[in-house]
């Protein structure tokens, strides 16, 4: 395998199921497969514990509300709600995503009570005044261009009156190779491979995402090669 130049982000390069065209079959195993690559690589157990967990606490009684953006097939935030619920909190999760194929494999999964979701997209939530006390989103950030990248970060803090958590990759030439070689036995049959290497491709360093977030944000990196935009609204 020869790796391709990773010093600059790639924001051309498209990945093949963000085709509407695609083979239905090859996403559908992608998406289904995506919730044991986050469960090994997103590091949201960490996020939970050192972000929404504390806001949870803060927040005392009631009922809290998840939003994540761009939820796929739903599988990060059915993960934030069973550990919230674990812990004893209240709360209900909305998946919101503009892919009706993405939310058929979410809505066929494990139902989950109190876990919803819905066709559309962050601004839509935002015009209508909803609110929530935690918004998250997880590999969204390289899909978007920077106009929309700029969408999703001011609707995320007028939707949160608590923490917006985005996660993402870092790239590096070191998650480069070791996605190349962890994901094999995964890819067989979907777009596991080519699109989580053009991913990487596609993701930001850690400067790099520094300099795109607005006034407000700031960039952790909660585990190895990983990064997340974090904004404390409080509102």
């Amino acid at each position: 395998m020869i790796a391709p130049p990773l010093a600059r982000r790639d924001g051309d390069l498209r990945e093949l199921m963000d085709d509407p065209h695609c083979d239905a079959i090859r996403l559908r195993r992608t998406l289904e497969r995506f919730a044991l690559i986050n469960r090994l690589v997103a590091g949201w157990g960490g996020v939970y514990r050192r972000h929404i967990r504390p806001r949870l606490i803060a927040r005392g009684g009631g009922e809290a509300r998840i939003l994540d953006i761009g939820c796929g097939a739903g599988d990060v935030l059915r993960g934030i709600v069973s550990r919230a619920r674990a812990d004893g909190f209240a709360v209900t999760g909305l998946g919101l995503d503009p892919d009706d194929r993405s939310l058929s494999v979410a809505r066929g999964a494990a139902s989950m009570r109190g876990v919803e979701y819905m066709l559309g997209h962050s601004g839509d939530l935002a015009a209508r005044g909803d609110a929530f006390d935690v918004v998250v989103s997880n590999h969204l950030l390289h899909h978007l261009s920077r106009s929309e990248l700029a969408a999703v970060l001011a609707d995320s803090r007028v939707l949160s009156r608590g923490v917006s958590l985005h996660s993402d990759i870092h790239r590096s030439a070191l998650a480069y190779a070791g996605y190349a070689i962890g994901v094999t036995p995964l890819a067989p049959g979907s777009f596991l491979r080519t699109d989580g290497l053009r991913s990487i491709r596609r993701s930001y360093t850690a400067f790099e995402l520094e300099g795109v977030l607005p006034e407000g944000w700031r960039v952790e990196r909660p585990a190895a090669f990983r990064l997340l935009a974090v904004s404390e609204t409080g509102h």
